[in-house]
């Protein structure tokens, strides 16, 4: 039986495929009745593999459709995408040219289908996403509350600040509860907080980001959390060992550096180490950024 590979450029309205090795072309709408359409007409392929990218959110209906219907889905990061067509020599990018070139990697590569997160594993990573939103406004308006002088926007400045201050304080409550509430997550939560430094949250961050984290070896880990240095040599030159890639954003990754930057010279103050942090840690892909922490 003939092997068959999907590959499905996702975007607001519509949805483009591309069969390999057939090279059979048709396009749905992204609603209900489009995804509908989708199901019936991949079922008949009995696909081996159905390759998506990660597009900010809108894959994610798409892919939980296809998990439903127990097809095998891989959504997988653009980034893989775009070097895979620049290695091809495909540099146009249109929908149809992007469904053509995810199929082309997926019968490549051949990517591990993966488990769709539950509902719950969903709602634990849109209650860290807007964690980390308001983190960054909370601190862009503090920022910005600094720089004024003006009594009447200090005044509206420090309402703001306190409403977002009281938000974070209420996602904390939500996270909390609702990684408790989990057997799984509870016993995974206690683990996390027995290490010494890490909190409530980046407990929580690393439960939603790192849902492999106890499932996979110490080297494999590393390298999903942006920790494993990688080789740089080629001929008779050999270089430095750089650290790159990693999923985003990555607790595990600041939270690492600034222990390893610590225990290094333990008469550093903190402030000083995380300062040096910083500067050390300047070459990795913004990929591997780190989270807040509590």
């Amino acid at each position: 039986m003939e092997h068959s590979f999907i590959g499905i450029d996702v975007a607001k309205d519509h949805l483009d495929v591309h069969v390999r090795p057939t090279g059979e072309v048709f396009r749905v709408p992204s609603d209900d009745a489009g995804l509908g359409t989708l199901l019936t007409r991949l079922r008949v392929l009995s696909p081996t593999v159905i390759a998506l990218e990660a597009t900010g959110g809108y894959e994610v209906p798409v892919a939980a459709a296809l998990a439903s219907a127990a097809l095998p889905v891989a959504v997988v990061n653009p980034r893989q995408i775009r070097d895979f067509a620049r290695a091809t020599g495909q540099l146009a990018k249109t929908d149809t040219v992007d469904a053509r070139v995810i199929a082309l990697f997926a019968e490549a590569v051949r990517p591990t289908p993966r488990p769709v997160p539950d509902a719950q594993a969903q709602a634990l990573g849109e209650l860290m996403a807007r964690r980390r939103q308001l983190v960054d406004m909370l601190g862009a308006e503090q920022n910005r509350r600094r720089l004024l002088r003006d009594r009447r926007l200090q005044r509206q400045l420090d309402a703001h600040i306190a409403w977002l201050e009281e938000a974070l304080r209420r996602l904390d409550h939500d996270l909390t509860t609702l990684v408790r509430s989990t057997p799984i997550w509870r016993e995974a939560d206690d683990l996390l907080r027995s290490v010494p430094g890490i909190g409530p949250v980046t407990a929580c961050t690393l439960i939603a980001d790192l849902p492999e984290l106890g499932r996979l070896d110490r080297r494999r880990i590393a390298a999903l959390a942006g920790l494993a240095p990688f080789a740089r040599d080629s001929g008779t030159f050999r270089g430095r060992r750089m650290i790159a890639g990693g999923r985003a954003p990555c607790a595990v990754h600041g939270h690492a550096r600034r222990h390893q930057t610590q225990s290094r010279d333990s008469s550093v103050p903190p402030a000083a180490a995380n300062r040096r942090t910083t500067r050390q840690g300047r070459h990795h892909r913004g990929d591997a950024q780190a989270a807040h922490y509590p």
